[in-house]
């Protein structure tokens, strides 16, 4: 599923594509009324025809882009959706099929956009669980509204961080799940966090010392940078990290040290981690 590295980079191929062109048209799937939420697929082309991009946003896994007038299109990305162009091709994620390919136009599309300068940028949905919104201020509304921060752009100082986190009763990994408190935190990352930070996913926010939190936060600023420097290529990700050792609930499963790798259900999703290391 798109995390928060996964949505960068869609946000920055958006912005090589579109900011500053006009959108010349737009062609929706307009049979959906699933991705079109509180809208349709035909009012959001008429709305969009004729404006110019003047930024592309992002918190978190949502993203959208400010025109020249509202209302603006707000962007989320679901299981398995991605933005494609004809010279950018889809990421490789976890839940991609072995044969993925590019081509254009690209299957399971909901909207593309045609530019005045001759480029074109589409959003695949391949499972309709993301969502695509018209809205005349998406940072003050419903979702965005009520997240939390975004680690990669508005990431609190370890001071700010420490009690924040302290504060929180649940277990860790459903604390740094909580888009509400880490917007774009999904699951890999949270175990990637714990793991590196040596700290139990089962234990409270509630009981971490100040060393602990502190290392959390390191942590969280730390692997999210990496991701979006890397651009969510998982083949550049560091080879020390649980990432590449973590999934199929092998029950064999080793880290690059030779650690073995537990799986267990957190907050309903499968959580890797590493008995003899986080405590």
């Amino acid at each position: 599923m798109p995390e928060l590295p996964e949505v960068e980079r869609a946000r920055r191929l958006i912005e090589a594509v579109v900011l500053g062109r006009t959108i010349a048209s737009v062609w929706c799937d307009t049979k959906d009324d699933i991705v079109f939420a509180g809208t349709s697929g035909r009012t959001v082309a008429r709305k969009l025809r004729g404006r110019t991009v003047k930024a592309i946003r992002r918190r978190g896994k949502q993203l959208w882009w400010e025109l020249d007038e509202p209302p603006f299109p707000l962007f989320h990305l679901g299981m398995t959706g991605q933005f494609i162009s004809p010279d950018f091709g889809p990421l490789r994620l976890a839940s991609s099929p072995k044969d993925l390919r590019h081509e254009w136009p690209p299957r399971f599309m909901k909207i593309r956009v045609d530019l005045d300068d001759g480029g074109r940028i589409a959003m695949t949905n391949a499972r309709r669980l993301g969502r695509i919104r018209l809205q005349d201020d998406p940072e003050h509304e419903k979702p965005i509204a009520k997240l939390g921060f975004d680690p990669l752009y508005e990431m609190p100082t370890k001071r700010t961080f420490v009690p924040m986190l302290q504060k929180r009763k649940g277990v860790l990994k459903a604390v740094l799940l909580d888009q509400g408190f880490a917007a774009g935190v999904g699951n890999w990352i949270a175990d990637e966090i714990l793991y590196q930070a040596g700290i139990d996913p089962q234990r409270r926010a509630s009981s971490l010392d100040d060393a602990e939190a502190g290392r959390i936060h390191a942590k969280l600023r730390d692997v999210i940078k990496k991701a979006c420097d890397v651009d969510a290529d998982k083949d550049r990700l560091p080879k020390s990290w649980l990432f590449h050792h973590r999934w199929g609930k092998d029950a064999d499963a080793k880290t690059s040290r030779g650690e073995k790798i537990e799986h267990l259900t957190i907050a309903g999703r499968t959580t890797a981690w590493v008995p003899s290391r986080q405590t």
